[in-house]
């Protein structure tokens, strides 16, 4: 049998929407599993740890604060039973600290007051959308990392099989029954968001809330189980709006951990022309051409998601550059 020459197109990756970013830490997935390994990183004198509490992290002008882990830690427990450790990971050449540094994650119940705890003065409290623009990347990937554990230990503090309290092990990266030794790992909820884009190129943007709320985005939701992701990209799209999809395509993906997700950006096409919003989820649905678009954000008359999003990329890669943001 001969050798074909494969199609010009076989195998061929397209790029992204979303560049594939370099990890700024190595998790450290075979290492964290040995006992008392966060203990012996607390008691090394190296490790850096940041603090989140109630979903806000200690953060200073600069950025996270990152604390010498043994003394911060020693003083989180001393006033903070339900205070736990976990293992972040170890940073890399392309992160902002200093490469080969254990960064570990110190939850607590009650925020620490700054000045006490080993915390300074300069620190504050506050959330991943307060402080997102002031972050450089390894400061975002650690908040974000930090957030989405964080977030699974605070409501999977029971064993869902017969309700015993879990031990946390693997640094933090399992929670184990002591009663019948099921083991239970943090979870990812897959949600599609999408650019859908009607049969004369204009973009369908959306929106909840009151009628006359400004804010438009893209549409979203959530993946249910035994759906592909393009299955789910047709069904949300037709019952939120009403709208038929006759075609879509990944573009890139975004960790949303508020509380754990993960958008999957898609743009779609539709030959509809109509949208009938649900009234649920989405009460306005509008479309845009390019210019209309740019006049709209320009003017105030709407706005759309920060730069921070997959939801503005989205629509960029749709426009074709940099939409203009209203100047205050």
């Amino acid at each position: 049998m001969s050798y074909t020459e494969p199609p010009a197109l076989a195998n061929h990756l397209m790029d992204t929407v979303l560049p594939v970013r370099a990890a700024m830490v190595d998790r450290g997935s075979g290492v964290r599993v040995k006992p008392g390994m966060v203990d012996d990183l607390i008691a090394s004198g190296t490790a850096r740890a940041m603090v989140i509490s109630q979903r806000k992290a200690l953060v200073t002008a600069d950025g996270l604060w990152f604390g010498d882990a043994a003394p911060l830690w020693n003083a989180l427990k001393s006033g903070d039973a339900g205070a736990a450790a976990i293992y972040l990971g170890t940073t890399l050449t392309s992160s902002s600290l200093q490469e080969g540094t254990a960064v570990l994650l110190f939850t607590a119940a009650e925020p620490v007051d700054p000045g006490t705890a080993t915390v300074p003065l300069d620190a504050e409290w506050a959330g991943f959308r307060e402080v997102a623009a002031r972050l450089d990347a390894t400061d975002t990937a650690l908040f974000i990392e930090a957030s989405a554990i964080s977030n699974w230990h605070a409501t999977h503090t029971h064993c869902p099989q017969c309700g015993t309290p879990t031990d946390i092990e693997a640094g933090g990266w399992v929670r184990r029954c002591p009663q019948d030794n099921s083991e239970h790992y943090p979870r990812t909820d897959p949600a599609i968001i999408v650019t859908v884009v009607g049969p004369d190129g204009r973009l369908l943007l959306g929106g909840g809330g009151p009628l006359d709320a400004k804010n438009y985005s893209t549409l979203a939701g959530f993946v249910e189980p035994g759906e592909s992701l393009e299955q789910a990209v047709v069904r949300e799209i037709g019952e939120e709006v009403g709208v038929r999809v006759t075609a879509c395509q990944y573009l890139g993906s975004q960790s949303w951990p508020f509380p754990a997700s993960l958008m999957l950006g898609f743009t779609a096409t539709t030959d509809d022309a109509v949208a009938r919003p649900d009234g649920v989820e989405v009460t306005r649905a509008r479309w845009f051409s390019r210019d209309e678009l740019q006049a709209a954000v320009l003017s105030g008359e709407i706005t759309i998601s920060t730069r921070l999003s997959i939801a503005r990329s989205l629509i960029e890669h749709w426009y074709g550059g940099v939409i203009e943001d209203l100047q205050p």
